[in-house]
């Protein structure tokens, strides 16, 4: 499949089957659909088969899920404490500095070669200043790289939109070398309209340039989302930088939400990497996505899925081969170009963009960790019960992405439409199809399995199906180390405590955690089998419900 735009002259974007099915599917593709959700009931539906065949099989078959779990959660303490120093040493450097040696490497190099520092990756700095002192053709001028930032919106007013913009004004990237495009739905009717031209009025000669482009409504073989939003604005920046004569390879282009507000250091640590990489076309940028811009606002049972939420991200910096496209990113603008940029046709465009990136470029893709924050908010409505529901609808839509084990699965048997090894894809197939099933399926068995064997038979005199209920007590509270060590981690990564709350709210930030295992079921697992169950029945989520922004005064 091709796809002119206009004005480009007659360039084309190569698609290369990538997008998403509307509609009917075929069998194939509802197996994998169906896979998710099928094995989440399973997994639960097999201790009761198990524990009714025998008392044993089913404490064995119980007692291997929680060694697992709580395998994994040592690996998950372990990695967070190496995330949170790895982000820590990676924001002491000074980006700026960094990026600009790199338009002198040969000078830089001399001077630098042969002495030591413990400064985060120092030694790969130099390494990358040899490179492009020996290779310098290789390597675009820094000088020469732009930064577009898309923020899309749907209908979050002033107090949400001014400190995202002004996140990025405050970046220590040029704003000369910045431009700035505000996507906006026009379902969002007047109000954010009125938004995006005071938004144009006050920043208009702050960047390069400060552009508004309106996404239409009811556009054909689109869903209602953010992708649609995104990928309408990418034409538009690809139709601006060639006309103003800006070479496509030279502008890497970073999706921002309406809340997002980046560290200061990001720009500059992107554009770094970008001109250090020689494979800089075939990656993605992935920031530390943190949800603490209004933590301290949010009420307990958020604070915990936020916190939570953030760790996971924190633990990524560690596991780069799980590394994926998530809120937040940064892509070259020709590599999005050629891919018809986003997908127009679901809700969990981030996710499903290093699918749809690793298929483009047959396998040879890569997310590279850009070891600083993006900040974005907690779940916040005007009440208690509007935040709890809207926080489940934000997590069923995150946990959505269980859509791409059909989008991913098809091509793995496929060889034509796999276009990279099978020994490459199918791990990668696994990993995402074991997230979305532990993510529904562990946390009930974990809290309530141990009283199955023993509920379904209750005359049993085994010892361990007796004494089952007890172990996994004390298996939980082992793995509960793991917990604390999470507790002083999220009190080191919290925002300053604000004036309005006195220090009582403090003890409150440790208290929460008693409501883990109850977050755990009532809004991870449920919020997973929601959406696994919505794909099992073909009851498809083609609607984006967007989580409303709303700022405590």
């Amino acid at each position: 499949m091709t796809k002119d735009i206009d004005g480009l002259e007659g360039r084309r974007i190569l698609t290369d089957d990538l997008e998403l099915p509307l509609g009917k599917r075929t069998k194939l593709y509802r197996f994998f659909e169906i896979l998710p959700g099928l094995l989440s009931y399973s997994m639960i539906i097999a201790l009761f088969i198990f524990s009714l065949i025998s008392p044993t099989l089913g404490a064995i078959y119980l007692l291997i899920i929680i060694t697992i779990t709580l395998v994994k959660a040592i690996g998950v303490a372990v990695r967070t404490v190496q995330g949170y120093n790895e982000i820590k040493r990676a924001m002491r450097v000074d980006w700026h500095q960094r990026y600009a040696d790199l338009k002198i490497p040969h000078e830089k190099f001399e001077i630098l070669r042969g002495s030591s520092s413990n400064a985060f990756d120092f030694d790969e700095h130099v390494e990358n200043l040899r490179m492009l002192s020996v290779a310098p053709k290789d390597y675009p001028n820094p000088d020469s790289i732009y930064h577009a930032v898309i923020m899309v919106a749907y209908n979050e007013g002033l107090d949400t939109l001014i400190p995202t913009v002004e996140a990025v004004r405050d970046t220590e990237f040029p704003n000369e070398r910045i431009i700035f495009i505000m996507g906006y739905e026009e379902r969002g009717g007047p109000e954010i309209e009125q938004s995006a031209k005071k938004l144009k009025s006050m920043f208009k000669d702050t960047f390069y340039d400060f552009i508004l482009v309106k996404h239409p409504d009811n556009l054909p073989r689109e869903i209602k989302g953010k992708g649609p939003n995104l990928t309408y604005a990418g034409h538009y920046l690809a139709e601006y930088v060639t006309k103003k004569r800006i070479p496509m390879e030279r502008v890497i282009v970073t999706s921002l939400d309406a809340d997002n507000r980046m560290s200061e250091k990001y720009l500059d640590y992107v554009a770094y990497e970008y001109v250090v990489n020689p494979e800089r076309k075939r990656m993605a940028f992935q920031p530390v996505s943190l949800f603490m811009n209004n933590i301290w606002d949010a009420s307990a049972p958020m604070r915990v899925i936020a916190v939570s939420n953030s760790f996971f991200n924190v633990i990524n910096v560690k596991r780069p081969h799980l590394l994926r496209n998530f809120a937040s990113h940064s892509q070259p603008l020709d590599a999005l170009y050629e891919m018809d940029f986003w997908s127009k046709r679901t809700i969990v465009e981030d996710g499903h963009q290093y699918w749809r990136s690793l298929f483009h470029f047959r396998g040879k893709y890569e997310v590279l960790s850009i070891k600083v924050p993006i900040y974005q908010d907690a779940v916040i409505e005007e009440s208690f019960w509007r935040t709890v529901k809207a926080q489940f609808v934000q997590l069923r839509r995150w946990d959505y992405g269980a859509s791409d084990v059909a989008y991913v699965g098809v091509r793995m048997v496929d060889k034509k439409r796999r276009k990279m090894p099978l020994w490459l894809l199918f791990p990668k197939f696994w990993r995402l199809l074991d997230g979305h099933v532990t993510l529904a399926a562990m946390s009930p068995i974990v809290a309530f399995g141990g009283w199955v064997p023993r509920l379904l038979n209750f005359q049993s005199r085994e010892l361990l199906t007796y004494n089952l209920p007890a172990t996994v007590s004390w298996i939980q509270l082992f793995a509960s180390i793991g917990l604390m060590i999470t507790v002083f981690i999220s009190l080191k990564m919290l925002p300053p405590r604000p004036k309005k709350y006195n220090k009582i709210k403090s003890i409150g930030m440790v208290l929460q955690w008693i409501l883990s295992p109850l977050v755990a079921i009532l809004y991870q697992s449920a919020a997973a089998f929601y959406a696994q169950t919505r794909l099992l029945t073909g009851n498809y989520m083609e609607k984006f419900d967007v989580t409303k922004k709303v700022v405590k005064k």
